[in-house]
C-alpha cells in the first residue's frame, strides 16, 4: 500500500509540474505579426543610395534572432478595399531602365533601399510616399508547413499564419 501511495504522489507531481510549465504559453515567438510604413520617402545618402531605415524598438516590436521578416511593397489598387502587394526584392522595368527594391534586417532594425539602372529622381513616384508591409514569422512557425506558403503572395501568408489584418500595427 506504501508503494502504491508513493507510487501516485511521484505520478501526481509529474502531472503538476507539465501542467504548470510555460512551454506551450502563446508568447511574441510563436506569433506571426505583420506591420505597415505608410507614405513613406526615401532617403538618400552617397554611400547607401536610396533607402529607409526603421528600428523595430522605436514601434515596439520585438524580434528574435531567429525570426524571418518578409517585406512586401504596396504596387497599388484593384479598388479601395483591394491592395496589391509585391513582396520585395522586386525588379521593376520601367521605361528609364531598371528599379529595383530590397530589405535587409537584424533583430534591432531594417532597411529597405531602392536602386536602378538611372537616376530614380528621374521616377518620384516609386521613391516618394511609398507603403510596406512587413511581416514577422517566428523561426518556430516559419518550419512549420513553410513549405507549402507561397511568399511571394501576401494574401496567402496572411491567412497560413493567421494575422488579422484589422489588427495591423502602423509604424511611426
Amino acid at each position: 500500500m506504501k508503494k502504491l501511495t508513493l507510487i501516485l504522489a511521484f505520478i501526481g507531481m509529474i502531472g503538476l509540474t507539465t501542467a504548470c510549465s510555460n512551454e506551450d504559453d502563446i508568447d511574441n515567438d510563436t506569433i506571426a505579426e505583420a506591420f505597415e510604413l505608410r507614405n513613406v520617402n526615401f532617403g538618400f545618402n552617397i554611400d547607401e543610395g536610396y533607402f529607409i531605415r526603421e528600428t523595430f524598438s522605436s514601434n515596439n516590436i520585438q524580434i528574435f534572432a531567429s525570426d524571418v521578416v518578409l517585406m512586401y511593397r504596396l504596387a497599388g489598387t484593384i479598388d479601395s478595399s483591394t491592395p496589391i502587394w509585391q513582396q520585395i526584392p522586386r525588379t521593376l522595368y520601367l521605361e528609364q531602365g531598371e528599379l529595383d527594391y530590397d530589405f535587409d534586417f537584424s533583430k534591432e532594425d531594417f532597411t529597405i533601399y531602392a536602386g536602378g539602372t538611372y537616376d530614380l529622381a528621374l521616377t518620384p513616384t516609386y521613391i516618394t510616399n511609398e507603403t510596406f508591409r512587413i511581416v514577422i514569422v517566428p523561426a518556430y512557425l516559419s518550419n512549420k508547413g513553410a513549405s507549402k506558403v507561397d511568399f511571394s503572395d501576401y494574401n496567402a501568408v496572411i491567412k497560413a499564419y493567421n494575422i488579422d489584418e484589422s489588427k495591423i500595427k502602423i509604424m511611426k
